[in-house]
């Protein structure tokens, strides 16, 4: 049988604030199963132009999965099953850098986990090999250069740099943990960063988070966080990072997987 020489999809994992993608034309919905159980949501297959995505509600459609309960695994592999080779993370985030305020794109280059106890790789049980995967720059610099093309192209605000530090959630941080976390050298903090970024790479998906900005992270301003703080940031924002999806996903589908 002759293959297809259609582009593989794309796919985009939705946090908070993009349960669902408008722009995307719709061509299918696909409720699967994977050896590590359920994904968060069905597969949601269509088009941003001419490039075939799919897309997956990190929290489930409605909003209603922790992010310490999020099955990564399942959604990972339900995504490489699918034959997607390169993966956007849309994260809802804190800003803890001084640029990085409310209503802020941020496209990072580094990543710190601080989750515990969550399903974070595919090489445990009985294996043949212990399995280790570099994961020195955990984010493809060519997915993330396509992006911040289309960001600068479109000339948009935003920070083509920052450390994302991944709390476990669901509660938000003190403001102790975000001096901590400041000292670390993070410059954003988000709950469901890791171990998506990871698991991405030990499927040789190529990964790149695009992250709105959505409060100061705790001390970082002179009030209390409130949800109406981050649903008026998510409202102001959201444009753009739909904006950069659009822009960005023709040369995100044009890349090689990483090589193995």
């Amino acid at each position: 049988m002759s293959q297809s020489n259609a582009p593989a999809p794309v796919g985009i994992i939705g946090g908070t604030g993009l349960t669902t993608l408008s722009g995307i034309e719709i061509t299918g919905q696909r409720e699967v199963s994977t050896p590590w159980g359920e994904p968060s949501a069905a597969l949601v297959e269509g088009r941003l132009g001419n490039q075939p995505v799919i897309f997956l509600s990190r929290h489930g459609n409605p909003h209603r999965i922790p992010p310490h309960q999020v099955n990564y695994r399942a959604n990972l592999w339900a995504l490489h099953q699918a034959g997607v080779r390169t993966v956007v993370g849309v994260n809802a985030v804190g800003g803890i850098h001084e640029a990085m305020g409310p209503a802020h794109i941020v496209i990072p280059d580094q990543i710190i986990d601080y989750t515990w106890g969550r399903g974070s790789t595919f090489f445990e049980g009985d294996l043949e090999e212990v399995t280790h995967i570099d994961f020195t720059y955990p984010y493809a610099e060519e997915a993330r250069s396509v992006m911040i093309d289309a960001a600068n192209s479109l000339g948009l605000p935003f920070s083509d740099f920052g450390v994302y530090g991944a709390t476990q959630g669901p509660r938000l941080e003190t403001a102790a943990e975000i001096v901590r976390l400041e000292r670390d050298g993070c410059d954003l903090v988000g709950m469901t960063g890791m171990p998506e970024a990871a698991l991405a790479a030990e499927l040789k998906m190529n990964y790149v988070c695009l992250g709105l900005v959505v409060n100061w992270a705790a001390g970082k301003s002179d009030h209390i966080i409130t949800m109406d703080e981050i649903e008026a940031a998510i409202a102001q924002g959201m444009s753009g990072v739909k904006r950069i999806l659009e822009e960005s996903m023709d040369g995100l589908g044009a890349l090689s997987p990483p090589p193995v």
